[in-house]
């Protein structure tokens, strides 16, 4: 009966001990960060992008009035864009919301006029649609030059 008490309290004593080490060694394990080397070429395109964004918004952010808040380029851009892909209802409700935030709309019509006119676009080329729309927004005179054959 002694003996079963000890392998009882060296059974209990095992495990509270392995409680308490588990949460450390979860800890230090979370510290192994990859040096910029070693970073994959899909991690590289979403620093690229994330850095490309900033940059988009930065200098939107030059533009007179409401239209390079934040939130007005976000939206307005994306309105522009569900516009182009004749996606009317969607672009509607997302209209909503930024007339919400003060956004001017006027603005909004610019750009789009300044995205019609530069005429149609590959339709698969979803990163073209996304630049022109951008480049329309913060410049709404834009006139791309002509292709050349």
């Amino acid at each position: 009966m002694a003996d079963m008490h000890r392998f009882r309290l060296s059974l209990l004593t095992g495990a509270v001990l392995l409680a308490c080490l588990s949460p450390v060694a979860a800890q230090t394990q979370g510290n192994d960060q990859k040096p910029a080397q070693e970073m994959t070429a899909e991690q590289k395109a979403a620093q690229e992008a994330q850095r490309r964004s900033v940059e988009e918004f930065n200098e939107a952010a030059k533009l007179p009035g409401t239209a390079g808040l934040p939130e007005c380029v976000w939206t307005g851009r994306r309105i522009a864009a569900l516009l182009w892909r004749d996606d009317v209802d969607t672009a509607k409700r997302h209209i909503e919301i930024y007339e919400r935030f003060g956004c001017p709309t006027e603005h909004l019509k610019l750009a789009f006029r300044c995205l019609v006119r530069q005429g149609n676009l590959d339709q698969k080329a979803q990163a073209n649609l996304n630049s022109r729309v951008h480049q329309c927004w913060v410049n709404p005179d834009f006139i791309a030059a002509p292709a050349q054959q």
